[in-house]
């Protein structure tokens, strides 16, 4: 069993905020910055037992100024580009990368 420590320091590496590790009865369970009031959605990452990580169903793009600039930060904290930053037209540029545990995520700015 390996030590997820690096999963987590690969979102905060990235995005530059903290998590915060809540209790759980039977997995890990660490939420993201959240204002009660603010735009957009919070969110947690779980780990449970027996259901491994990668080749998720879910993709969850994270809103950021530039899409390049998290490239790079995946790129040195370890993660790897599936497709590189690319406009979408008006609505701005998307990039899907990889976290080091091998689920893929979104990044979606509007430069």
């Amino acid at each position: 069993m390996s030590n997820p420590v690096g999963w987590f320091e690969f979102y905060e590496g990235v995005f530059g905020f903290k998590l915060e590790k809540l209790p759980g009865p039977d997995f890990e369970y660490w939420t993201f910055p959240m204002e009660r009031e603010g735009k957009g959605a919070a969110g947690a990452l779980c780990k449970y037992e027996g259901l491994p990580s990668g080749k998720n169903s879910v993709l969850v793009y994270f809103t950021c100024e530039d899409c390049a600039v998290e490239e790079t930060k995946v790129k040195k904290l370890g993660g790897k580009i599936e497709k590189p930053k690319q406009s979408i037209g008006e609505y701005g540029f998307i990039s899907l990368v990889y976290d080091t545990e091998g689920n893929m995520i979104g990044l979606h700015s509007r430069k």
